[in-house]
């Protein structure tokens, strides 16, 4: 099992690296964060 489960992550890691998964969610921000509401006064209550 250990053969083929490193024929596994081999052939994940070219795929990877040839047609990489696009995931935005790690790329950008959703929106401005808690300091940037206190820097502008903003209360959400």
């Amino acid at each position: 099992m250990n053969f083929w489960s490193t024929i596994r992550r081999a052939a994940f890691a070219v795929r990877e690296f040839v047609a990489p998964t696009y995931r935005p969610e790690r790329h950008y921000m959703r929106g401005p964060g808690p300091a940037c509401a206190r820097r502008m006064g903003v209360s959400f209550q």
